[in-house]
Protein backbone atom coordinates (compact mmCIF):
# COMPACT_ATOMS: atom_id res chain seq x y z
CA UNK A 1 0.00 0.00 0.00
CA UNK A 2 3.06 2.57 0.62
CA UNK A 3 4.43 1.71 -2.53
CA UNK A 4 1.58 2.31 -4.81
CA UNK A 5 0.73 5.59 -2.60
CA UNK A 6 4.96 7.27 -3.26
CA UNK A 7 4.02 6.24 -6.97
CA UNK A 8 0.97 8.32 -6.79
CA UNK A 9 2.83 11.16 -5.19
CA UNK A 10 5.68 10.82 -7.69
CA UNK A 11 3.19 10.97 -10.30
CA UNK A 12 1.36 14.22 -8.80
CA UNK A 13 5.52 15.86 -8.86
CA UNK A 14 5.68 14.92 -12.10
CA UNK A 15 2.75 16.25 -13.30
CA UNK A 16 3.29 19.48 -11.16
CA UNK A 17 6.77 20.14 -12.23
CA UNK A 18 5.69 19.00 -16.74
CA UNK A 19 2.56 21.93 -15.57
CA UNK A 20 5.04 24.50 -14.21
CA UNK A 21 7.46 23.96 -16.86
CA UNK A 22 4.96 24.47 -20.07
CA UNK A 23 3.78 27.24 -18.10
CA UNK A 24 6.86 28.55 -17.99
CA UNK A 25 7.68 28.12 -22.09
CA UNK A 26 4.11 29.59 -22.81
CA UNK A 27 4.99 32.45 -20.36
CA UNK A 28 8.34 32.94 -22.14
CA UNK A 29 7.18 32.57 -25.84
CA UNK A 30 3.95 35.28 -25.03
CA UNK A 31 6.64 37.97 -23.62
CA UNK A 32 8.95 37.20 -26.70
CA UNK A 33 5.49 38.22 -29.10
CA UNK A 34 4.93 40.88 -26.96
CA UNK A 35 8.30 42.11 -26.81
CA UNK A 36 8.78 41.90 -30.66
CA UNK A 37 5.53 43.47 -31.65
CA UNK A 38 6.25 46.25 -29.19
CA UNK A 39 9.95 46.68 -31.03
CA UNK A 40 8.00 46.36 -34.62
CA UNK A 41 5.27 48.81 -33.73
CA UNK A 42 7.96 51.49 -31.67
CA UNK A 43 10.24 50.97 -35.20
CA UNK A 44 7.40 51.80 -37.61
CA UNK A 45 6.48 54.81 -35.74
CA UNK A 46 10.07 56.22 -35.53
CA UNK A 47 9.90 55.03 -39.57
CA UNK A 48 6.79 57.50 -40.01
CA UNK A 49 8.20 60.27 -37.79
CA UNK A 50 11.74 60.18 -39.87
CA UNK A 51 9.96 60.42 -42.67
CA UNK A 52 7.96 63.57 -41.71
CA UNK A 53 10.90 65.24 -40.27
CA UNK A 54 12.92 64.47 -43.66
CA UNK A 55 10.46 65.96 -45.78
CA UNK A 56 9.18 69.16 -43.62
CA UNK A 57 12.59 69.81 -41.85
CA UNK A 58 14.87 72.04 -43.44
CA UNK A 59 19.07 72.31 -43.16
CA UNK A 60 21.20 69.63 -41.04
CA UNK A 61 18.29 68.22 -38.98
CA UNK A 62 16.27 67.16 -42.28
CA UNK A 63 19.46 65.83 -43.69
CA UNK A 64 19.98 63.92 -40.70
CA UNK A 65 16.24 62.53 -40.43
CA UNK A 66 17.20 61.16 -44.10
CA UNK A 67 20.55 59.94 -43.47
CA UNK A 68 19.06 57.94 -40.67
CA UNK A 69 16.06 56.91 -42.52
CA UNK A 70 18.64 55.66 -45.56
CA UNK A 71 20.61 53.51 -43.33
CA UNK A 72 17.86 52.01 -41.55
CA UNK A 73 15.89 51.44 -44.53
CA UNK A 74 19.14 49.20 -46.14
CA UNK A 75 20.13 47.28 -43.11
CA UNK A 76 16.56 46.05 -42.48
CA UNK A 77 16.03 44.85 -45.97
CA UNK A 78 19.52 43.66 -46.38
CA UNK A 79 18.90 41.61 -42.55
CA UNK A 80 15.43 40.09 -44.20
CA UNK A 81 16.89 39.15 -47.48
CA UNK A 82 20.27 37.46 -45.34
CA UNK A 83 17.45 35.32 -42.85
CA UNK A 84 15.18 34.06 -45.68
CA UNK A 85 18.43 32.98 -48.04
CA UNK A 86 20.23 31.60 -45.35
CA UNK A 87 17.42 28.89 -44.97
CA UNK A 88 17.65 27.48 -48.51
CA UNK A 89 21.11 27.96 -49.42
CA UNK A 90 23.50 27.51 -45.68
CA UNK A 91 26.55 29.39 -47.97
CA UNK A 92 25.05 32.29 -46.53
CA UNK A 93 25.77 32.07 -43.08
CA UNK A 94 29.46 33.51 -43.72
CA UNK A 95 27.75 36.41 -45.37
CA UNK A 96 25.27 36.91 -42.20
CA UNK A 97 28.50 36.40 -40.44
CA UNK A 98 29.53 39.91 -42.37
CA UNK A 99 26.32 41.38 -41.71
CA UNK A 100 26.16 41.28 -37.99
CA UNK A 101 29.71 42.93 -37.72
CA UNK A 102 28.33 45.74 -40.40
CA UNK A 103 25.29 46.14 -38.39
CA UNK A 104 27.25 47.09 -35.07
CA UNK A 105 28.82 49.29 -37.33
CA UNK A 106 25.54 50.89 -38.63
CA UNK A 107 23.49 51.02 -34.89
CA UNK A 108 26.73 52.93 -33.60
CA UNK A 109 25.76 55.00 -36.52
CA UNK A 110 22.46 55.15 -36.11
CA UNK A 111 22.91 56.11 -32.37
CA UNK A 112 25.30 59.16 -33.01
CA UNK A 113 22.61 60.88 -35.83
CA UNK A 114 20.02 59.97 -32.95
CA UNK A 115 22.11 62.09 -30.62
CA UNK A 116 22.71 64.64 -33.00
CA UNK A 117 18.95 65.27 -33.97
CA UNK A 118 18.75 67.13 -30.95
CA UNK A 119 22.23 69.43 -30.84
CA UNK A 120 21.20 73.22 -30.95
CA UNK A 121 24.55 73.67 -32.20
CA UNK A 122 23.88 74.37 -36.01
CA UNK A 123 27.73 74.79 -37.03
CA UNK A 124 29.04 72.04 -35.27
CA UNK A 125 25.73 69.87 -37.35
CA UNK A 126 26.88 71.49 -40.54
CA UNK A 127 30.38 71.07 -39.98
CA UNK A 128 29.89 67.38 -39.39
CA UNK A 129 27.56 66.19 -41.44
CA UNK A 130 29.79 65.24 -44.60
CA UNK A 131 31.68 62.42 -42.36
CA UNK A 132 28.26 61.59 -41.32
CA UNK A 133 27.06 61.43 -45.05
CA UNK A 134 30.26 59.41 -46.23
CA UNK A 135 30.05 56.55 -42.97
CA UNK A 136 26.48 56.18 -43.88
CA UNK A 137 27.35 55.35 -47.68
CA UNK A 138 30.01 53.57 -46.97
CA UNK A 139 27.60 51.04 -44.92
CA UNK A 140 24.48 51.61 -47.05
CA UNK A 141 26.54 50.11 -49.39
CA UNK A 142 28.36 47.51 -47.79
CA UNK A 143 24.78 46.18 -46.98
CA UNK A 144 23.35 46.50 -50.39
CA UNK A 145 26.13 44.84 -51.51
CA UNK A 146 25.18 41.83 -49.68
CA UNK A 147 21.47 41.81 -50.36
CA UNK A 148 22.00 42.26 -53.93
CA UNK A 149 24.95 39.55 -54.16
CA UNK A 150 22.39 37.18 -52.38
CA UNK A 151 19.38 37.57 -54.71
CA UNK A 152 21.70 37.15 -57.59
CA UNK A 153 22.75 34.26 -55.99
CA UNK A 154 19.42 32.65 -55.60
CA UNK A 155 18.06 34.34 -58.88
CA UNK A 156 21.15 32.40 -60.67
CA UNK A 157 20.23 28.93 -58.47
CA UNK A 158 16.88 29.66 -59.57
CA UNK A 159 17.44 29.55 -63.28
CA UNK A 160 19.97 26.42 -63.16
CA UNK A 161 16.57 24.59 -61.56
CA UNK A 162 13.97 25.83 -64.01
CA UNK A 163 16.88 25.04 -67.14
CA UNK A 164 17.16 21.45 -65.74
CA UNK A 165 12.90 21.27 -64.76
CA UNK A 166 12.23 22.63 -68.43
CA UNK A 167 14.55 19.70 -70.13
CA UNK A 168 12.97 17.01 -68.01
CA UNK A 169 9.48 18.22 -69.03
CA UNK A 170 10.25 18.50 -72.54
CA UNK A 171 11.85 14.61 -72.16
CA UNK A 172 8.76 13.59 -70.37
CA UNK A 173 6.30 15.74 -72.95
CA UNK A 174 8.04 13.67 -76.10
CA UNK A 175 7.38 10.20 -74.32
CA UNK A 176 4.09 11.22 -73.54
CA UNK A 177 3.49 11.90 -76.92
CA UNK A 178 5.16 8.82 -78.44
CA UNK A 179 1.34 6.48 -78.54
CA UNK A 180 2.46 5.43 -83.00
CA UNK A 181 4.01 2.21 -82.94
CA UNK A 182 5.93 0.60 -85.97
CA UNK A 183 3.25 -0.23 -88.83
CA UNK A 184 2.97 -4.11 -89.04
CA UNK A 185 3.56 -6.07 -92.27
CA UNK A 186 0.41 -6.51 -94.00
CA UNK A 187 1.62 -9.73 -95.91
CA UNK A 188 0.22 -12.81 -94.73
CA UNK A 189 2.56 -15.69 -93.23
CA UNK A 190 2.67 -17.90 -95.64
CA UNK A 191 0.68 -21.47 -95.20
CA UNK A 192 2.21 -24.89 -94.44
CA UNK A 193 2.50 -26.96 -98.12
CA UNK A 194 0.70 -29.17 -98.19
CA UNK A 195 1.83 -33.34 -97.68
CA UNK A 196 1.99 -35.31 -100.92
CA UNK A 197 -1.03 -37.61 -100.42
CA UNK A 198 -4.20 -37.07 -101.76
CA UNK A 199 -6.80 -35.45 -98.47
CA UNK A 200 -7.43 -32.59 -96.39
CA UNK A 201 -4.48 -30.54 -95.33
CA UNK A 202 -2.41 -31.06 -92.10
CA UNK A 203 -2.68 -27.43 -91.10
CA UNK A 204 -6.14 -27.03 -91.86
CA UNK A 205 -8.69 -25.71 -89.32
CA UNK A 206 -11.91 -25.09 -90.69
CA UNK A 207 -14.98 -27.89 -90.90
CA UNK A 208 -15.01 -30.48 -93.57
CA UNK A 209 -16.93 -30.42 -96.53
CA UNK A 210 -20.80 -31.73 -96.68
CA UNK A 211 -20.39 -35.81 -97.23
CA UNK A 212 -16.64 -35.35 -96.96
CA UNK A 213 -15.76 -39.14 -94.92
CA UNK A 214 -12.58 -39.47 -92.42
CA UNK A 215 -9.76 -42.03 -92.86
CA UNK A 216 -11.59 -44.63 -90.49
CA UNK A 217 -14.79 -44.53 -92.75
CA UNK A 218 -14.72 -47.54 -95.00
CA UNK A 219 -14.94 -47.31 -98.75
CA UNK A 220 -18.00 -47.03 -100.77
CA UNK A 221 -18.17 -50.15 -103.13
CA UNK A 222 -17.34 -49.33 -106.54
CA UNK A 223 -20.35 -50.62 -108.31
CA UNK A 224 -23.47 -50.61 -106.33
CA UNK A 225 -24.78 -54.50 -106.67
CA UNK A 226 -28.52 -54.75 -107.75
CA UNK A 227 -31.44 -55.14 -105.54
CA UNK A 228 -34.06 -58.35 -106.02
CA UNK A 229 -36.20 -57.47 -109.37
CA UNK A 230 -40.19 -56.79 -108.97
CA UNK A 231 -42.33 -59.91 -109.92
CA UNK A 232 -45.70 -58.93 -111.75
CA UNK A 233 -48.89 -61.64 -111.45
CA UNK A 234 -48.70 -62.08 -114.94
CA UNK A 235 -45.50 -63.79 -115.17
CA UNK A 236 -45.63 -67.87 -114.46
CA UNK A 237 -43.99 -69.59 -111.62
CA UNK A 238 -40.45 -70.85 -112.85
CA UNK A 239 -41.78 -75.18 -113.25
CA UNK A 240 -38.94 -77.04 -111.00
CA UNK A 241 -36.60 -79.10 -112.54
CA UNK A 242 -36.79 -82.88 -112.53
CA UNK A 243 -35.34 -85.57 -111.56
CA UNK A 244 -35.96 -88.06 -113.31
Amino acid sequence: MEAVIAVIVLLFVLCLALGAYATVKVIGAAKRGVDRTITQARRTVEDHTLRAKSFAQLGPAGEIAKLRLALRTSMRATQEALHAGVVADESLKESLGLFQRLSGHGHELDGELKRLESEPDRATLVERLPSLRERTERITGSADSLRWAARDRARHFAEDDLDSLSAQIGVEAGALRHWTTPETDKTPPPWPEAPAADGPTAGQTWSEAPGARTADEPAPPAITPPGPRPTYPWQKKPRPESTT
